[in-house]
């Protein structure tokens, strides 16, 4: 494939935008740690929504899900529940609040802030420092996998006779690009950037989308697909047989062991609720939340990044699995088993994508590489730097030292990640064994560390080190990590209530603190009483139920939001009209139950101004927290 000059000049001036942003606003981004790691706390909601959201419309993920809609059809909806993809309802509803409350700069310090300065709570903060940096590893080699595929199977220049050769080089030129604005930007430069990513992906999204629509006809697809494919319906097997259309699908199916439907569908939701309980693991995610400005901004812009992030991102996936079921099918059927489905993306942008509107969506697409690849990045320096070198080893550095530690732990992690991806598996292996194995290892200990007050650092450190011990191997063998989660999950949950139990319980002071700042629900009798002893008017959290309910109706109008699109671009319109409804009256619920209610100071009236907090409303402090 060659592409036009038009197409090279947008792509050309897109990249060199990016580069400009990112040394344009490293100035300020470099002023203290502080404004390197979170902007200062001075980016408004709605720009870190958009941010977050181009963050998480990565490349690699949108192959991924390609896949999934070319195999699964309308039962795709559900697979990303595996992330779980509705996480940011939970961190919407009440997980951002919470988290936001603490005023900390990264995951790590959050830890110290719940658990103290104890023991426990020093090797509580080392195992998530490790989990974090694991994570971001991880997600660096799967995006690197992912942009080499991309650019080599249809950038103009074939740098090598070998096409593996040609992944390497292309995903080595891109993650260079890359790294430079986002290592001298920081989190202004990588938010700022995002913003502009996201407004050249939107258009990117769309014109897939209706590209697929002009090109391929209801009777066209109907065709191209087995019986059971418009499908959303759950049944207690897939019920989706390729036979005589693409054998191949067929043993992928069974690859993936999912036909059982009905328990996967179970085990997703189950793993789903229960990863979404824990709240956000330690990055880029994690970092916009502490970014925000206030509480109730946090939970603002978690509520965003699902409004705005879906319904373009579901229009390309759709348009581009469309356009590959009618034309691409023959030659993954000629492929036999070395049929490779992460190639459609390529393959639909090359033949059905007009000239002069390929170079904006070739921009659109290296922008989720960008974005995604950068919000991962600038989170490893955050946990090396704040966590790591300033505890430990030079606490009182000029801030210039620390935000030129944070330059070269971003190249290092640039370089550790992209090593790995060399010799990396499939997407879908990598993503399956993140999702699956690590988050699996991380829920017990994070479940409990929000709603049980006697889970102590010690138990946090065990449970998260069984976590991490039984994620290892399960990357190399062949049981899947999904069907392993609930034997990982008990597991795990029975290392962190040992630990805790069998150790002393956290200083009472340190627990006090945790909870008059954050006020979560859950079982907190014994700090409630002993606060309520120093000021009888403190009032516990009393939303659970609310907030319990606000994720029911709001995980409807998430996978509302997610078919919507998809119903769409197949021209389904009866479909697509009740999809529709549905996501208007789950909002029109959840914006009187949940967005009216929204408040920054646990002890205030509703705010959803998003003012910061002050002290109760009724001009009640904090006790003093141990040193």
């Amino acid at each position: 494939m060659s592409l036009a000059p038009v197409d090279l000049l947008v792509i050309g001036v897109y990249l060199l935008a990016s580069l400009v942003i990112g040394i344009w606003v490293s100035r300020k981004a470099s002023a203290n740690i502080q404004s390197y790691f979170l902007g200062g706390n001075r980016l408004p909601w709605y720009y870190l929504g958009l941010s977050n959201a181009s963050g998480q419309f990565d490349i690699s993920g949108t192959m991924w899900m390609v896949y999934l809609l070319f195999i699964y059809g309308l039962k795709s909806v559900y697979i990303p529940w595996l992330w779980p993809a509705f996480n940011q309802v939970f961190l919407m509803v009440f997980l951002s609040l919470w988290l936001r409350r603490s005023g900390v700069m990264t995951g790590a310090a959050w830890i110290r802030f719940r658990f103290g300065e104890g023991r426990g709570a020093e090797l509580s903060h080392l195992i998530i420092v490790a989990f974090a940096l694991l994570v971001v590893l991880g997600y660096l080699a799967y995006g690197f996998v992912g942009i080499g595929k991309f650019a080599a199977a249809f950038m103009p220049w074939q740098l090598s006779a070998d096409t593996h050769t040609n992944e390497i080089i292309y995903g080595l030129i891109l993650t260079a690009i890359t790294a430079v604005y986002v290592v001298k930007g920081g989190m202004f430069g990588v938010v700022l950037t995002e913003v502009m990513q996201f407004v050249v992906m939107t258009i990117a999204c769309i014109a897939i989308g209706l590209i697929a629509m002009v090109q391929v006809s209801p009777e066209m697809l109907a065709a191209a697909v087995p019986e059971g494919w418009f499908s959303m319906g759950i049944s207690h097997t897939l019920d989706l047989d390729w036979s005589g259309l693409l054998e191949t699908a067929n043993r992928r199916i069974a690859d993936d062991g999912w036909s059982l439907f009905s328990v996967f569908f179970m085990l997703v939701l189950l793993k789903g609720i229960l990863q979404s309980l824990a709240g956000p693991a330690p990055n880029y995610d994690m970092q916009r939340i502490l970014s925000a400005r206030t509480p109730a901004e946090a939970a603002k812009m978690s509520g965003l990044v699902s409004l705005v992030m879906l319904f373009p991102r579901y229009m390309m996936i759709t348009g581009l699995t469309v356009l590959a079921l009618v034309f691409f099918t023959d030659e993954l059927r000629a492929m036999g088993d070395a049929a490779d489905f992460e190639q459609i993306l390529p393959f639909a942008l090359a033949n059905y994508v007009p000239e002069g509107l390929l170079g904006l969506v070739m921009a659109g697409l290296l922008a989720t590489f960008m974005s995604s690849f950068a919000a991962t990045t600038n989170s490893a320096p955050a946990y090396v730097v704040n966590d790591i070198y300033k505890r430990y080893f030079n606490r009182d550095a000029e801030q210039k030292t620390y935000v030129r530690m944070s330059y070269l732990v971003s190249v290092l992690f640039v370089l550790l990640g992209t090593g790995i991806g060399l010799f990396a598996p499939s997407l879908n292996d990598i993503i399956l064994w993140i999702v699956g194995a690590l988050y699996g290892g991380y829920t017990a200990a994070n479940i409990l560390k929000w709603y049980w007050w006697r889970m102590n650092g010690f138990g946090y450190f065990y449970g998260m080190l069984a976590g991490l011990l039984a994620a290892v191997p399960l990357m190399f063998t062949e049981l899947s990590p999904l069907y392993a989660f609930p034997a990982l999950f008990a597991l795990c949950m029975a290392a962190c209530i040992a630990g805790s139990l069998l150790t002393e319980a956290d200083d009472m002071e340190t627990l006090k603190a945790f909870y008059f700042k954050t006020r979560p629900w859950g079982f907190w009798a014994p700090v409630y009483e002993a606060l309520r002893r120093e000021q009888p008017q403190l009032q516990r959290n009393p939303d659970c139920v609310r907030d319990l309910v606000n994720c029911v109706v709001g995980i409807v109008w998430h996978t509302a939001l997610t078919a919507a699109p998809i119903f769409l671009v197949i021209q389904k319109w009866t479909a697509f009209s009740i999809a529709m409804a549905t996501v208007a009256l789950t909002s029109a619920f959840l914006w009187k139950n949940w967005y009216r209610r929204l408040r920054s100071d646990p002890d205030a009236d509703t705010d959803t101004g998003g003012g910061e907090i002050h002290g109760g409303a009724s001009g009640q402090r904090p006790p003093v927290t141990a040193s």
